[in-house]
């Protein structure tokens, strides 16, 4: 087992927790904050973790902050530096104004938000130039944005190069430019009727051209590109290179300014002008009434749309241009690499792949820095003098040696001579005195490298791994950043297969919270049901989809789990006098009954076998709760109660069930152990020959045994189980009119068609033990009265009942007439006189 330690949560919960006190504290001293905290509640889960049966060795976990770990980290960061894929650049970035730090696209949820939706004019005082049917007249181009106030840093409008646009006459000699195929609804939005479209061209026609930002005074450029689409708005975006990052690509392209003029806590600054010090979120009211004022607002909508929502502070975040570090996923071809690799791991289910793949394969450069204090820092120094950047992978490698050591805390508490190599000088001026870089690593990279910072340091372990099972966010998250890294390091995934499941929900299907009231907590379910019902929980939903979960769920499954632990108990009762040593019979001595239960324990094992191979655990509790629930307790034990409690204790016959009960509850303890381990393990405990192995988890996992399989007797015992359900129904009709208790209170007579009357006379002794009556007689089916039931399930069958005659045995409580008839023991039949003898 591991934890990840670092990273905002953590940092995130010591502030808050400090108050105002956090203003006085240095780095390093929330650095030892956010260990102690982190200790404690590793502490508090390991317990819980136990409590859940998760096996593990957790004496020894691996934690992110652990010092070997910290120094893994920084090797690691020191391989992508030494292949050239580390550089330091501007682009925008999610960025959280709130905790005030750039964040990973897995650090962001998504969840509903209502922004403004607004369509612009921008005058295009050169459009005769490409369209000479608007000269003379005041051409505007009109764009759709839902971010107004990222119009503050606008430096270009773009159309797809293409798309049809249209040039309308809209009166008053005034002139709009849309995307035709959104040309009605727009002039709808804008509430303009009459129209005539003057021109029809190709969004590629106006590249080049100069727009007038509609409220500062500047150009903006008008460019193409193909990120532009119809789905919304006018078909023409504008363009903001620091706040987004189709915009910042399409930016580069025209050697356009990464502008952005917003600070760490999303606030604009100087450069925006009246809007300074404003949140930018704020500042939208502000954008659309100065555009009103201008005259460049068309339309004004609210919109409710998906939005980027920080996942620690859950406010909505911005794109912002700033200096960050990033790995390239063009260097060395690393997303060519990642996206080959992805495709020969297995998907468990197969839509994983496709979903990671969607993810992946456009991704841009991985943003590696975080403006925060707890995590291991970007080893990289700065020359004072002239500003060159160290970067190197021989200096990385000789500070991960002293974080070894001393813990990635040694970057804050030491200056830089004290870590750089003996004799280090810039490669530019030859001075040697260095500023460290203060930001710390995405913790994202902390996990992802867990691979080879753990799979590879462990000798009980191996690379790569077989599998990586998570959540379905985790295609973003862990799934993503460990593929990256090992690949980047290696050129191989560093694992076999990755398996998803959904999220716990309410009964209802809604998300938990809170707020709603239907959150239910773990140690609730524990503390009411056990552990064993929780775990049973966890495995019998099909965890592809989100799971729900209720107290009428739980209950159901407590009842479930009551009766695979009842079957478990019985079969274990009645083994107390059984030597599997000396007791058990051989299988050519098995009676028919005792050898169809063992075939139906190899089709269980073969199908639970197959299903844990799968990863369908849902599969593996139906299977084991249908075997038990059916096939013993309704079927099989039901029956065998008479030869268990009424035959010579010694007898073959009851030693051939007890053997065939001895291997199922061997083989079913074992099965269900991965998900009943408590249960399993206590059962393990009371059976005669657990010596070999003092755990059931020690015990190697069953294999179908061939030599019990046998098609052709569960065929026939398929046909005997149809008589004994139709035999049931007669026997209820009996009940319902008071003429019988108990079904051994009857006696039954059955008319069958030759083949199936062949069968029942094969079967004929063992007949009343099988449907639990006092007697079975057969007779042909053309000799059945004419009020005889007829089965409509079994061909040629007909069925009649009535009480049995004779007495009721004190003993096997079959109603027989040899009963009385044993002058020693006058009270019980001559079957069970014979085996007191």
């Amino acid at each position: 087992p591991g934890w990840d330690c670092h990273g905002l949560p953590i940092e995130h919960q010591v502030l808050k927790n400090l108050g105002p006190k956090k203003d006085t504290l240095s780095q390093a001293e929330v650095r030892k904050l956010c260990r102690e905290y982190a200790e404690k509640f590793i502490d508090i889960q390991r317990d819980e973790f136990k409590r859940l049966g998760v096996f593990g060795d957790w004496d020894n976990p691996y934690l992110t902050m652990n010092y070997a770990y910290e120094a893994c980290i920084v090797r690691e960061l020191g391989k992508f530096v030494g292949s050239g894929g580390v550089y330091k650049g501007k682009k925008p970035v999610y960025w959280c104004g709130s905790c005030e730090t750039a964040l990973a696209e897995a650090e962001v949820e998504y969840g509903d938000h209502e922004s403004p939706s607004i369509s612009v004019k921008f005058s295009l005082p050169d459009a005769a130039k490409a369209l000479p049917s608007v000269a003379g007249k005041n051409v505007s181009i009109v764009i759709w944005t839902t971010t107004p106030w990222t119009l503050v840093s606008n430096l270009a409008v773009a159309l797809h190069p293409q798309f049809d646009y249209v040039a309308v006459d809209i009166g008053q000699n005034n002139v709009l430019i849309v995307a035709e195929a959104l040309l009605s609804q727009s002039l709808q939005k804008f509430g303009i009727k009459d129209h005539k479209v003057l021109e029809k061209f190709k969004g590629k026609k106006l590249e080049g051209l100069k727009a007038r930002h509609p409220f500062i005074d500047r150009e903006s450029l008008v460019i193409v590109g193909e990120h532009v689409t119809l789905e919304a708005g006018t078909g023409i975006v504008h363009t903001a290179p620091g706040h987004g990052q189709e915009d910042y690509e399409v930016g580069l392209q025209y050697g356009l300014d990464v502008y952005a003029p917003v600070d760490h806590k999303a606030r604009f600054t100087k450069e925006a002008g009246v809007f300074v010090g404003e949140h930018v979120h704020k500042a939208n009211k502000g954008v659309i009434n100065l555009l009103k004022e201008k005259g460049a607002l068309l339309a004004e909508e609210k919109l409710i749309h998906s939005y980027p929502h920080c996942w620690r502070c859950k406010h909505p975040v911005i794109f912002r241009a700033t200096e960050q570090w990033f790995i390239s996923m063009k260097k060395n071809d690393l997303l060519k690499k990642v996206v080959e690799n992805a495709n020969v791991v297995t998907w468990v289910p197969g839509w994983g792949k496709d979903r990671f793949l969607s993810m992946v394969q456009d991704r841009p450069d991985w943003c590696i820095s975080r403006q925060r204090a707890w995590g291991v820092s970007i080893v990289a120094f700065t020359c004072k003098d002239c500003g060159t950047l160290l970067l190197d992978q021989k200096v990385i490698d000789h500070v991960a040696d002293i974080v070894e050591k001393e813990g990635a805390d040694v970057w804050f508490t030491r200056p830089s001579s004290e870590l750089l190599p003996a004799g280090t000088a810039c490669a530019k001026c030859g001075k040697k005195d260095f500023d460290k870089e203060m930001d710390i690593l995405d913790v994202w990279f902390d996990s992802g490298v867990s691979q080879a910072a753990v799979l590879k340091q462990r000798k009980e372990l191996s690379w790569p791994a077989d599998l990586y099972l998570e959540g379905s966010d985790q295609h973003r998250g862990w799934f993503q950043s460990s593929l990256l890294a090992s690949v980047g390091t290696t050129g191989t995934a560093p694992y076999r297969a990755v398996l998803t499941h959904g999220f716990t929900v309410d009964g209802s299907g809604k998300k938990m919270s809170k707020s709603s009231g239907n959150v239910v907590a773990p140690q609730e379910v524990i503390d009411k049901y056990g552990a064993e019902v929780l775990r049973l929980w966890v495995s019998a939903a099909d965890y592809r989809d989100d799971i729900r979960i209720s107290p009428e769920i739980l209950a159901h499954l407590a009842e479930a789990y009551r009766r695979i632990r009842n079957t478990s108990r019985y079969l274990l009762g009645n083994l107390s006098d059984f030597d599997p040593a000396k007791d058990a019979v051989g299988d050519d001595k098995l009676l028919e009954i005792d050898r169809w239960a063992l075939h139906r324990l190899q089709k269980l094992t073969q199908r639970v076998g197959k299903a844990y191979d799968d990863f369908e655990f849902h599969i593996v509790f139906h299977a084991i709760h249908n075997f038990c629930a059916v096939d013993m307790s309704a079927f099989y034990l039901d029956i065998l109660k008479d030869r268990l409690y009424t035959a010579k204790a010694a007898s073959a016959e009851r030693r051939s069930g007890q053997t065939a009960m001895y291997r199922v509850l061997s083989t079913l303890v074992r099965l269900m152990a991965p998900v009943l381990s408590f249960t399993a393990d206590e059962v393990w405990s009371y059976m005669k020959d657990n010596a070999r192995t003092p755990s059931v988890f020690l015990a190697d996992f069953p294999q179908a045994e061939e030599k019990y399989v046998d098609d052709s007797l569960e065929a026939r015992w398929d046909r005997l189980l149809a008589v004994r359900g139709e035999t049931a129904k007669v026997l209820e009709a009996l009940r319902k009119d008071k003429k019988i208790g108990h079904s051994l209170d009857a006696g039954v007579t059955l008319y069958a068609e030759a083949g199936l009357y062949d069968l029942l006379a094969r079967h004929g002794n063992d007949l009343p033990f099988i449907f639990i009556v006092s007697s079975v007689a057969l007779a042909k089916e053309t000799e059945a009265p004419v009020d005889a039931f007829t089965s409509d399930t079994v061909k040629g069958l007909k069925i009649a009942a009535a009480p049995a005659r004779g007495r009721k045995c004190g003993r096997c409580w079959m109603y027989l007439e040899s009963v009385g008839t044993v002058k020693d023991h006058p009270e019980i039949c001559m079957r069970c006189a014979g085996n007191l003898t």
